[in-house]
């Protein structure tokens, strides 16, 4: 069996970029906003503790 694959139309392939670019933006978003809730939970005090 020979496998085929599939010819995207330029439309399906620019909507398919955006959909990849909103997945990535939408990402880093979560990755920034965990660490940044991370750090104000820990709070200041943790630069203090000793080593």
């Amino acid at each position: 069996m020979s496998k085929q694959k599939a010819v995207l139309s330029e439309e399906q392939i620019k909507t398919r970029r955006g959909r990849s670019v909103a997945l990535a933006v939408t990402l880093g978003v979560l990755v920034a906003m965990f660490y940044v809730i991370t750090i104000v939970k820990l709070g200041p005090g943790i630069m203090d503790r000793p080593l």
